[in-house]
């Protein structure tokens, strides 16, 4: 008799004898079992489940000739334990890209943090590297993200409030004093206008003596989830993915241990998106860089090992585990069989990941220091590479000094106390993540066969696909909370009406916005003026020609102490502004 045989008799005797007879002195609770992507769940699950064909992770994977035979079979089979799952630190990588996971190192404890100026900032760096940080993550704040200067019209009443300032390399410069830059990675969140405020970074961190080689971190320049969900886009999509394409190129050369882009799921998912679509639309983002880049002429493992990725760890503790197994099964398919990748290194998916902050409730905000544990559990139990976690003012405002330690506190406990990473991989052979994984893979190939149809992902934003997908996912969510179909605690299910909210609060003064456009009014009467128009008029010329890097002349425009108005103002003028369609 098979093993699958065996388990579904004792399975249907254990429902006679066993669940049967449960069941009618105790109902099981009302509602639909389901995770957030709407997948319902077992009541149990067995060895059978995983060897049922209708769980192979490839059901729906497209397959690429590239002279090489595909992973999997054109028949679904079913789960294969070594050929699906295996060991960490061996293809496919479910459990993990290195065969000692967190014994062998932890994950990079990297702490968003930026608000006012560069010498808040700074100050606040200090502090969470004596705190046992161990790497640096920059929040910039609007008119930053948007390319503007803080003196210019479209910057008034943002200054500070969701990140740091930053407007010159002046600003950069105080920012990084005293940072040991050559010791520890910096992730910096910024993306239309990634390109000028890298090249702060790196002239900053060459005028410490730090040469640009010796520098690790992560840009996230990933400008296609701005146009799908946060919107902080500056330049229609050509030249946008034209520029993202520059600095991995110029990357590639200059920075040996600089990941370039930073591909995101994280907003895509805070904007309402379900697991599956995060996952998807991620991966379907990754294939449109890779594949500019090779138009550009670079080969595929060139560039792959640098590429990294970025996901949101939410609420639904098993299925988040589930994407990030998932995720680096996937990467690792697409790499080998449509990439042609030769060095295994090109096929490792690392990623980054943050709790999430839209699941932060601003009702009883204590009990988001709860739902970020979870997360960030859920985070380390995938096999993150670094993590983030959120505070629990953050639904309030931009976390306070007592806050933002707590937070790293939370991660601290989780890596020294929990046993967590005592293993690696620990959950694998779970029946139920297992399958999970499998069907959340499944699910993302039959978006990313979509999207392929389409024509590829720019193509599908401009129909507005992913959006309106979002965008279902997001109403359907609300449905179901309106409904009390699911519940938030503290909101929807255990509120307070009498509630007063007691915990601190940081504030931007008027004082430090006063501080930040002095030294910028000073910046622009004290630099060489030659030399800034040299640089400026490089810029303009550069770009209009359209087949050059314009990583050199944006490096020298930042030498010259242009501002990032100055420099994004210029691309305007040559790549115009995007304004996003009106849906019909």
């Amino acid at each position: 008799m098979t093993d699958d045989r065996r388990w579904r008799e004792h399975q249907d005797r254990w429902e006679a004898e066993r669940l049967k007879p449960a069941l009618e002195r105790a109902p099981e609770r009302k509602g639909r079992f389901i995770t957030q992507s709407g997948v319902e769940i077992e009541r149990v699950y067995t060895p059978a489940d995983l060897r049922d064909p209708a769980n192979d992770p490839d059901r729906g994977r497209p397959h690429y000739a590239y002279g090489r035979p595909a992973l999997g079979a054109d028949d679904a089979s079913g789960w294969d334990e070594i050929d699906d799952l295996g060991l960490p630190g061996e293809p496919p990588f479910t459990r993990g890209i290195h065969p000692t996971g967190h014994r062998g190192r932890l994950w990079t404890m990297r702490m968003f943090a930026g608000f006012g100026t560069a010498e808040d900032t700074n100050d606040r760096f200090r502090k969470l590297i004596a705190a046992g940080g161990t790497g640096l993550s920059i929040a910039y704040d609007m008119p930053t993200l948007y390319g503007y200067d803080h003196d210019e019209p479209e910057a008034a009443g943002e200054f500070g409030t969701c990140g740091v300032a930053v407007s010159s390399l002046a600003d950069m410069e105080i920012l990084l004093d005293g940072l040991p830059v050559d010791e520890i990675s910096t992730s910096m969140t910024i993306n239309s206008p990634a390109a000028m405020i890298w090249a702060m970074y790196i002239v900053a961190a060459e005028k410490m003596g730090v040469p640009r080689a010796r520098l690790s971190g992560t840009l996230q320049n990933d400008i296609l989830k701005e146009f799908i969900a946060q919107k902080e886009y500056i330049f229609p999509p050509g030249p946008s993915l034209k520029l993202v394409t520059d600095t991995i190129e110029w990357g590639t050369r200059e920075l040996p241990r600089w990941n370039t882009i930073s591909i995101s799921g994280y907003h895509i998912r805070e904007a309402g998106s379900t697991a599956v679509q995060e996952l998807a639309f991620t991966i379907a983002d990754g294939i449109a860089y890779v594949e500019d880049a090779l138009t550009r002429g670079l080969r595929f493992d060139d560039f792959a090992p640098r590429l990294s990725f970025f996901f949101n760890s939410h609420n639904d503790f098993f299925e988040e585990i589930a994407k990030f197994r998932a995720a680096r099964r996937l990467w690792y398919k697409l790499a080998r069989e449509r990439f042609g990748a030769e060095n295994e290194r090109s096929t490792w998916m690392r990623f980054h990941t943050q709790t999430a902050g839209v699941s932060l409730t601003a009702q009883q905000p204590l009990n988001n220091l709860t739902r970020v544990a979870i997360q960030a559990l859920a985070g380390v139990l995938g096999g993150t590479q670094s993590l983030h976690t959120d505070a629990h003012d953050e639904a309030w405002a931009v976390p306070s000094e007592d806050a933002a330690l707590l937070a790293l506190r939370q991660q601290q406990i989780i890596a020294e106390e929990s046993g967590a990473a005592n293993t690696v991989d620990p959950l694998a052979g779970s029946y139920f993540v297992e399958t999970l994984t499998n069907r959340t893979e499944q699910a993302a190939w039959r978006y990313i066969a979509q999207i392929d149809e389409m024509g590829g992902m720019v193509r599908a934003i401009e129909a507005g696909f992913p959006q309106a997908e979002i965008a279902d996912a997001a109403y359907e969510q609300a449905r179901e909370l309106e409904q009390h179909e699911r519940e938030i605690v503290g909101v929807t299910r255990h509120a307070d009406p009498d509630e007063v909210l007691r915990i601190p609060l940081l504030e931007i003064s008027d004082e430090q916005e006063r501080r930040h456009l002095d030294r910028l009014a000073r910046v622009r009467a004290e630099r060489d003026a030659d030399a800034h128009a040299r640089a400026m008029t490089r810029l303009r010329e550069e770009a209009r020609r359209g087949d050059v890097n314009l990583m050199p002349a944006i490096v020298e425009a930042v030498e010259a102490y242009a501002t990032i108005g100055e420099m994004c103002n210029a691309l305007r003028a040559v790549y115009g502004e995007y304004r996003e369609p009106l849906a019909v």
